[in-house]
């Protein structure tokens, strides 16, 4: 079986790489850094909807690309790659999934076709504050089609247009889609690891909510969509612990100590072996999951686990040894390498942190060996 892309895909690879290195440099980065009235980049956000990239997935009759999950895979590496500082992750990997999964067809019809087109940026809003997801974690509550709670942290969430929402109505968990430019919504901004890409505590007082989704099915869908989004974010992880070896591989070329380069040093080049052999590592699990998900396996849950745990690790590790390799200049604010640092971390929380998906895929195997 050949799990590597097609040669349109690689091509899309390819393109996508250098639209992202001419509209997408460090420099766009640290201004979004830089201007705390800056929540991301709007521009790039305009040029990556008119790329088609938001609408890779969703179908052509509801105003996307059609293309599958797999294009959308490769688009989410070389975002990775370019730490792109736009809500491509909230909008796409959980908005854009989360009505495809569960929306009706005129949830369907009404949302995708603005997401394709970037009128809208979306949002997830699941924690409560730290600690698992659970049942008895979740206090928000509906009632009349009237939202009252308060969700913290929500990544996107200062600039989102529409949240779906994880609250209980009746007793059991459900999903709901909520405007946060409409009634009874306040947002409060909060500090992340990653500046550019911001968060919020969103805090509900009878705001108008529409159903996604089954009654009392929550749980279970916000599962399903944390598995699709698991993959892409796998991807993300994985463009940008490449990058981080490649920076550190460049630098160790070209910087000298005793009148060598650093890169002819065994300690060095021990570093450097240890990212390539977890970037590979991560890359087997992420085409793996790429797979599950293009193809609605069975075994998507436990391919989307394995994944998200080496990405987290294999970036974490990329980006902790880069810093290493350049030494003490790799600690300033001149360099790059806390851009991804920063990013690391921030994507190792979203969607759950590496222990909770430890313990997801330790009981997708136990479910799977005990069948």
């Amino acid at each position: 079986m050949n799990f590597d892309f097609s040669d349109e895909q690689k091509f899309l690879k390819s393109e996508a790489r250098k639209f992202l290195e001419a509209n997408s440099p460090a420099s766009r980065v640290r201004k979004v850094l830089d201007d705390e009235a800056k929540a991301y980049d709007a521009d790039l956000w305009t040029a990556v909807a008119g790329q088609g990239w938001l609408g890779a997935a969703i179908p052509e009759a509801n105003g996307g690309l059609g293309l599958g999950h797999l294009e959308l895979c490769v688009i989410a590496e070389e975002l990775g790659r370019a730490v792109a500082p736009i809500p491509f992750a909230s909008t796409v990997y959980f908005l854009a999934e989360a009505v495809m999964l569960a929306g009706s067809e005129a949830q369907k019809a009404e949302i995708l076709p603005k997401i394709a087109a970037g009128e809208i940026i979306g949002c997830m809003a699941t924690s409560e504050g730290p600690g698992p997801l659970t049942p008895g974690a979740v206090q928000t509550s509906v009632s009349g089609g009237k939202l009252a709670g308060a969700k913290i942290p929500v990544a996107d969430g200062d600039i989102a247009d529409l949240a779906v929402v994880l609250a209980k109505e009746g007793g059991k968990a459900g999903l709901f889609l909520v405007r946060l430019d409409g009634p009874g919504v306040a947002r409060e901004a909060v500090s992340t690891l990653d500046p550019a890409r911001d968060a919020a505590k969103l805090t509900f007082k009878d705001a108008p909510a529409e159903r996604l989704g089954p009654a009392g099915e929550g749980f279970s869908l916000v599962e399903q969509i944390f598995d699709r989004a698991a993959v892409l974010l796998a991807f993300e992880q994985l463009g940008g612990a490449d990058k981080c070896l490649e920076a550190a591989k460049t630098y160790a070329l070209e910087r000298y100590a005793f009148g060598r380069p650093i890169g002819s040093y065994q300690a060095i080049k021990h570093k450097l072996a240890d990212v390539y052999v977890k970037n590979e590592l991560a890359r087997s699990n992420s085409y793996y999951g790429a797979w599950a998900l293009n193809t609605d396996a069975a075994e998507l849950s436990l391919a989307a686990a394995a994944a998200r745990i080496a990405a987290s690790e294999a970036y974490w590790f990329a980006a902790k040894e880069n810093i290493q390799t350049h030494g003490g200049i790799g600690y300033t604010w001149e360099m790059d390498c806390h851009l991804y640092y920063k990013r690391a971390q921030q994507l190792r929380l979203v969607a759950g942190a590496p222990r909770a998906w430890k313990e997801r895929l330790v009981s997708q195997l136990e479910r799977r060996n005990a069948a």
